[in-house]
């Protein structure tokens, strides 16, 4: 059985690990981009019992007219995925694909053969496609909001079928034009597993129909707020598509033996060492969505994105970020994505510290061999 699938109520994940990891920082200790690092780190969390790990798709780096820029530094999701999978035994393995960027007869067979790879934990993030650069650079267009959806829902259907169906088929769609479609080996699992960020009403609408797991940022640091932000999701997919979906997110994990330190960690990485010129790029990317917005509120979205892309920040001692995802947890969420500056220590000092705070909240079960 895919491990996204078990009984543990809080599910967790490495993010990002196919690149530089998600912070924006120039702190000497940050990883790079490395084979060796996705590998340590994948076969860390899957000795730790962890349920998933998703790299993120990137096809260029944030800053203009910078093509060697670290940021641009991300290993293709697929063949990575194929590899993860081949070298861990029982942790759920993703891809992450923008569908601009692959056709989807292509990412149908591709998705199957991680699955068979991976012995059926294998399962797909899909992404409509927002960074008009990178689109440029496939010819594809940069479509109105809501029509990404639309073209996202079209490609994900011909997956689908590609993956069931065993007689050749014709979709004729707005978007795709499929004649004899059919695609050999089938998957392992009868249904992979889809992740969808979808944040706006469209895409929240989106997710709720199409996905199993939905991907949201956490907005609120209580636990009402967390908690109406997953019930306004579950209660979409529940009442307008007759369907229960799990509720992720990702966050930004900084675990010292106090509060201060780990906060002047955060402050040291997020700040001093911010990596201006990627955030700055990323920040102009956004255009319109930051415009209006207070300077203090876009401050605060600005270190959180050099911290971690948006990520929910567990900052602290083991015991307040383990009572931290224990909020997470009381509120809804069912996964949490963990990221660090330094994956290796991070993933050390969380599995010894916090992992058995965790087990002993009912939150997890203990680890047993595979």
């Amino acid at each position: 059985m895919n491990p996204l699938l078990g009984d543990n109520a809080l599910k967790l994940g490495l993010f990002c690990t196919n690149g530089r990891g998600a912070s924006q920082t120039l702190v000497p200790e940050a990883h790079t981009a490395s084979w060796d690092f996705s590998l340590r780190t994948a076969r860390a969390a899957d000795a730790a019992g962890f349920e998933a790990v998703v790299p993120f798709a990137r096809w260029k780096g944030y800053p203009e007219n910078r093509p060697q820029h670290s940021s641009g530094a991300v290993m293709d999701p697929f063949t990575w995925a194929a590899g993860i999978a081949a070298a861990t035994e029982r942790i759920g393995v993703f891809a992450t694909s923008h569908a601009p960027t692959v056709h989807p007869i292509v990412a149908a067979k591709q998705a199957a053969t991680v699955d068979l790879i991976s012995g059926g934990r294998f399962a797909l993030n899909v992404v409509g496609g927002w960074n008009k650069p990178e689109l440029e650079m496939f010819g594809a267009p940069l479509r109105e909001h809501d029509e990404r959806y639309d073209h996202l829902q079209e490609w994900l259907e011909v997956i689908r079928r590609l993956w069931s169906e065993t007689e050749e088929f014709d979709f004729h769609g707005r978007f795709f034009d499929v004649v004899g479609g059919v695609s050999l080996p089938k998957p392992a699992q009868l249904r992979i597993p889809i992740m969808n960020a979808g944040g706006s009403p469209r895409g929240m609408r989106f997710a709720a129909e199409h996905a199993d797991l939905c991907f949201v940022i956490v907005q609120s640091e209580d636990e009402a707020g967390v908690r109406k932000q997953v019930t306004d999701y579950k209660r979409i997919a529940r009442e307008d598509f007759g369907r229960e979906v799990q509720v992720w997110t990702h966050t930004v994990v900084v675990q010292r033996d106090d509060q201060a330190a780990a906060e002047a960690y955060l402050r040291r990485f997020s700040v001093e060492y911010e990596d201006t010129e990627s955030v700055d790029a990323w920040m102009r990317l956004q255009g319109a969505n930051t415009q209006l917005m207070p300077p203090e509120i876009l401050a605060t979205m600005r270190q959180r994105f050099a911290a971690g892309a948006g990520g929910f920040p567990l900052v602290g001692t083991a015991e307040t970020i383990a009572e931290r995802l224990e909020m997470l947890s009381v509120a809804g969420i069912d996964g949490a994505l963990l990221t660090w500056v330094d994956y290796d220590a991070g993933i050390a000092d969380f599995v010894r510290d916090v992992l058995p705070r965790l087990e002993k909240a009912g939150l997890r079960a203990p680890v047993t061999a595979p």
